[in-house]
């Protein structure tokens, strides 16, 4: 995949979830992390975290608060790997980072 198509599918997921498509986000980033799933790649980890927060806002969105903070807190698990590596795309994570978090603000105020 180049960073073209992976810039392009980051941007997918970002629409997806304004649009409050998470299982669409979720799909979305599988598409960058399920071919690389068995890397042991840090990059790759924090793809699952931010896969992860999506499935987190499914399950709020599917009326099961107690279990998105579970899964919620597996985001948090993999998002301190932020920073930790080199990549062309660590700017983009970093404000993904901050978007997910203002989102899930917004949807935990409406619990």
């Amino acid at each position: 995949m180049n960073s073209n198509e992976y810039t392009e599918l980051i941007n997918e997921f970002i629409v997806c979830i304004n649009e409050t498509r998470y299982y669409d986000a979720h799909e979305t980033l599988e598409k960058i992390w399920f071919p690389r799933r068995f890397e042991k790649s840090p990059e790759m980890n924090l793809i699952k975290g931010f896969i992860n927060a999506a499935v987190s806002f499914e399950v709020i969105k599917r009326g099961r608060p107690k279990s998105a903070i579970k899964v919620w807190e597996t985001y948090e698990k993999y998002i301190i790997l932020l920073g930790t590596f080199e990549s062309p795309h660590n700017s983009r994570y970093i404000e993904l980072d901050q978007f997910l978090r203002q989102k899930k603000s917004e949807l935990s105020s409406n619990i």
